[in-house]
């Protein structure tokens, strides 16, 4: 894929991602919390919040505001690590998994648009 096609899909992804949003559907995240919950999602866990801001090169207090939003928005959840009380252990939730395979489909059905020539 060239970079113009790479922007392209970019472009047309992240518009699909903000027309589908909608109370019921997809959540309109923004690109810091779209990144958090592609970590947790699919890199192996366990994920802390500690662990997420030394990853994104963030304060504690930007990946817990983050996680507020998406905490309501039940695409993930929180919990204390019992093994260390100090510790927010970030947990996968179905509605959280759910969104993430929409958005894998999306971002294929996009590319094969793309790298098809076909205008999306």
């Amino acid at each position: 894929m060239k970079t113009g096609q790479g922007l392209q899909l970019l472009h047309r992804v992240s518009l699909a991602l903000v027309r589908e949003a909608k109370p019921d559907g997809l959540a309109d995240l923004s690109m810091r919390q779209l990144s958090i919950l592609m970590i947790v999602y699919l890199e192996p866990p366990p994920h802390t919040v500690r662990g997420l801001a030394a990853k994104l090169g963030v304060t504690k207090p930007v990946i817990t505001r983050a996680l507020d939003s998406m905490g309501k928005a039940g695409l993930v959840s929180r919990k204390r690590d019992e093994a260390d009380k100090r510790n927010v252990v970030i947990q996968r939730t179905v509605k959280g998994a759910l969104y993430i395979e929409q958005i894998g489909d999306m971002v294929a059905a996009k590319a094969n648009g793309e790298l098809a020539g076909i205008a999306q």
